[in-house]
């Protein structure tokens, strides 16, 4: 461990006096567009541009490829008009071209962008860091974004309300714009100096230019864009918008004798709002109440094997926009730590922590869900460059009725439950470089005993520093975290015992547990040094680390805590096009850990590669190893497993996207040195898309994994735990169907479904002896026909470790199969702007059995003769700007 602290103290020390070198910034050349007030009738917004006030301003041209051939002239030529009345921007597009039968005019629902398109993208703010984006196809489909981090996210969910038309003549195409006041944020200076960039996409020819060069090795967007002036006296208007909306459901499901609960339909009626204030002309504040999400699409259908949580990701829009202000992600990558974030808005509305115990002749109906009863967001931008976010959501008391005979009790389910959380940022050096902080709470209103094993407190938080120098070019990150969670001694002892800590592991010399705590305390960080951006290479070396006493749960996401990484990634790019290729990526990547009592537990490194052709297709993959692993999850609180190093490979195709038939395939194998455990997964999306308003996706997977030492349960014999393994084959297969038809760009019916089906036999069932053995073989040891026997009365096993005639122990068979379909049809129209009605039927089938054998059409038989469980609801909201 000392040469890990030395090795820590070392980075620390270099990393910041490196980052105190350098701090001059590019000197760029900007473009300026003087804008005019419209002082007489403001233009029509019908994609024509003939009104005469349009000639009161200049056209701007001069655009610059970016893509392919970076530097040259775009070949079609672009240009565009500004003008501002008291309320509204108003951009008018020419996109010039020499062939417009030739103009791609793709049907797609909102933020499709596909086919032709042009984009403006405005930093109102002037911060060089934050944006926002308006984007239109060539058939009038809108696209809109947030812009945050100089262009490092970029936020579809953000839907603004502004209005927008398109028009084909014979010199190309037009977009007419107006894009309202009231859906942008800026100073209330008189003078107005804003950030703008215009993109145009020529589809055909795969051509991105901008009006406002930037080079594709630049680090960063929105601190390059060009300026806007001419802005002047403009005063933000009153900006209350109201959401109500009204739905009505009704489902349809199978129907059980005797169960009260179980009448084969049940209907609802519910309203709720939605809303937005501008406080000021710097900040929003975002409400729902009672919020709905009947419309959102279900999640995909797994089977988890292993000791840790499964992530899905956020899919309801009120947690989804705006989402990266309140972001604390403090993890760069999507590895197995990538996910780790102080806000996991999925906790919000989870279904219930508790599920009561019922007996013979007694029927429960559960709540799907933790209602929330409110929720709001406080988020905005100072002109000092404070970035300020603030949330609060309250989710309601649930509680699951019981039936006995007609007799009915209730027992709770979920205590009422208060979120809150606060970000802020500040901006300085330009923009260049940003402090902040995050600091969550979790809050749980517990008055039931069988509650007892919740965090009734949780308090989480951390600051983060980023420092950006010589043109942004390098970056030196750091963050940290902390938490502390309080309850009773049974919720603390959980908290300890929980699969991100296992305190309980008995060779862990470096922690204890203790069931008298009433509370506990832990910390994390992350701290990168990189070089992003300019000529071919990028390269980073950092670590991160996460105490054995870390807690993120409550509020947000913690995979595994007792951990200590450090990791070094280079690459070298080509963005200019040679030979056969258009650009190419080559990557490689190293790691290793510790855990806290600085015991080596895992180590790898993998080299991986992109190539995109100059046909515009893609291929690309990947060549990994992973050393042994001592595995603290493996025995589920037990003591740690070594498992044996693993090599796998990965590869894929991409055909080019931008024809009526396109296909992405994908093939991933991984085999590990016991020359017995071994993964293959195959999959392949198939897009046709034969007419501009009309596409349909199929996309087959079909996985295969044998491991030699997957858990199966944990068992006591004279005072010693005995942890039971078998070796697993488990096959899965499926496919995602996705299905888009556009009416009209604000009329669309989408279907999305997904049938997967999977098994999983045991065989070679064994129990861990020496989970530290230097052989493999000698970790553990396989069950004898004298030690185990099957019981086909109540299918399970008897175990006679003795062999004395007397059953030690026993389990139930541990095969399984599972099979899910999950599917919902959407119809949304958008009758008026910001208004829009939903048609839903979504459906759900789920079936197992333990049979464990696979086959593919005897599993989709069956999954498909499991009775349905069907929802059909219409919602309707109506926009009102007050």
């Amino acid at each position: 461990m000392k040469s890990m602290n030395l090795f820590l103290a070392t980075f620390f020390i270099a990393s910041l006096t490196i980052s105190t070198l350098y701090a001059e910034e590019e000197k760029i050349e900007r473009k300026i567009y003087n804008t005019k007030h419209v002082n007489q009738e403001s233009p029509k917004i019908d994609g024509v541009m003939d009104e005469p006030v349009w000639e009161s301003v200049e056209w701007a041209t001069g655009f610059t490829q970016r893509q392919p051939n970076e530097g040259d002239p775009a070949t079609q030529k672009t240009a565009f008009k500004i003008l501002y009345d008291d309320n509204n921007l108003y951009v008018g597009v020419r996109a010039y071209d020499t062939h417009p039968d030739s103009i791609v005019r793709r049907m797609s629902r909102r933020d499709g962008f596909e086919g032709d398109w042009v984009e403006l993208n405005i930093d109102s703010y002037f911060d060089h860091r934050t944006g926002y984006s308006f984007n239109v196809n060539a058939s009038g489909v809108k696209g809109d974004e947030a812009i945050s981090n100089d262009g490092d996210n970029w936020d579809s969910n953000w839907d603004p309300v502004w209005y927008v038309e398109t028009s084909i003549d014979k010199e190309g195409w037009i977009a007419e714009m107006k894009i309202p006041f009231s859906q942008l944020r800026f100073s209330k200076k008189e003078e107005q100096v804003w950030g703008i960039q215009m993109t145009r996409r020529l589809y055909r020819e795969d051509e991105w230019s901008v009006w406002q060069f930037i080079p594709q090795d630049s680090r960063g967007w929105v601190n390059r864009f060009g300026e806007i002036h001419g802005l002047n006296n403009i005063s933000m208007p009153r900006r209350i918008e109201l959401l109500p909306f009204v739905m009505g459901q009704t489902e349809k499901f199978k129907e059980e004798a005797g169960n009260p609960f179980a009448t084969g339909r049940k209907n609802k009626l519910d309203l709720g709002l939605d809303g937005k204030i501008g406080v000021t002309s710097h900040f929003n504040l975002d409400f729902t109440l009672n919020p709905d999400f009947g419309q959102v699409e279900a999640d995909p259908s797994v089977v988890n094997l292993t000791a840790y949580e499964t992530r899905f990701d956020e899919k309801r829009p009120f947690f989804i926009e705006g989402s990266n202000i309140l972001d604390y992600k403090f993890m760069i990558g999507d590895g197995d730590f990538g996910f780790d974030n102080l806000f996991y808005s999925r906790r919000i509305g989870s279904y219930p922590h508790h599920e009561p115990d019922t007996e013979d002749d007694e029927y429960i109906d559960m709540p799907e869900s933790a209602s929330i009863l409110g929720a709001l967001k406080l988020t905005g931008k100072t002109e000092k460059g404070y970035s300020i976010g603030v949330m609060e959501a309250v989710t309601s008391k649930e509680e699951a009725e019981i039936d006995f005979n007609g007799k009915r009790r209730f027992e709770t389910v979920e205590p009422m439950t208060n979120y809150f959380l606060t970000r802020i940022q500040k901006d300085f050096n330009g923009g260049a470089s940003q402090i902040g902080g995050m600091v969550t709470n979790t809050y749980r209103d517990i008055n039931d005993d069988h509650l007892n094993f919740l965090n009734r407190s949780a308090t989480t938080g951390g600051i983060d520093f980023t420092h950006q120098w010589k043109n942004r070019t390098y970056t030196f990150t750091f963050n940290n975290v902390f938490s502390h969670v309080q309850g009773s001694r049974e919720a603390i002892l959980e908290t300890q015992k929980d699969s991100p800590r296992f305190y309980q592991r008995p060779d862990a010399d470096h922690i204890e547990l203790d069931p008298e705590r009433t509370s506990l305390t832990g910390f994390g960080g992350t701290a990168y040094l990189a070089k992003f951006g300019a000529e071919h290479f990028q390269y980073m070396a950092g670590v991160t680390w996460r105490s054995p006493g870390l807690e993120l749960n409550d509020m947000g996401y913690l995979r595994q805590a007792d951990v200590i990484m450090e990791w070094t990634w280079g690459q070298y790019r080509k963005l200019e096009p040679f030979f056969i290729f258009r650009q190419i990526w080559l990557n490689f990547n190293q790691w290793k850990g510790w855990n806290f009592g600085g015991e080596d537990t895992f180590a790898g490194g993998n080299i991986n590669f992109s190539f995109q052709f100059k046909n515009q297709w893609f291929a690309g993959g990947n060549v990994s190893v992973n050393g042994r692993d001592l595995n603290v999850g493996a025995l589920r609180g037990g003591p740690s497993l070594y498992l044996p190093s693993r090599w796998s490979f990965y590869s894929y195709l991409q055909t080019d996207n931008r024809k009526v038939l396109r296909l992405y395939g994908d093939y991933y194998h991984s085999i590990s040195n016991d020359k017995i455990s071994f993964q293959s997964n195959y999959s392949i999306d198939l897009t046709w898309k034969p007419i501009n308003a009309f596409s349909l996706s199929a996309g087959p997977f079909y996985n295969i994994n044998r491991d030699n030492l997957q858990y199966i349960d944990t068992f006591e014999k004279d005072g010693e735990n005995r942890y039971v393994f078998g070796r697993i084959d488990q096959k899965t297969a499926g496919m995602t169907l996705r299905l888009t038809y556009c009416i009209t760009p604000n009329l669309t019916i989408q279907y999305y479904g997904q049938p997967f089906v999977c098994a999983g036999k045991y065989n070679h069932l064994k129990r861990i002896t020496d989970p530290r053995a230097a052989k493999y073989e000698n970790r553990f040891h396989e069950f004898s026909e004298d030690e185990i026997s099957y019981n086909p009365d109540w299918e399970g096993y008897d175990i006679d470790e003795d062999v004395n005639g007397e059953m030690d122990y026993s389990f139930d068979k541990p095969d399984f199969n599972f099979r899910q379909f999950r599917s919902n049809l959407v119809i949304r129209w958008e009758y008026t702007p910001g208004s829009t009605v939903y048609f839903v039927w979504s459906q759900n089938r789920t079936g197992d059995d333990n049979s464990g054998d696979f086959s593919f059409r005897n599993d989709m038989n069956q999954l498909f003769e499991v009775y349905p469980h069907d929802v059909f609801l219409i919602k309707i909201n109506r926009w009102f700007s007050l």
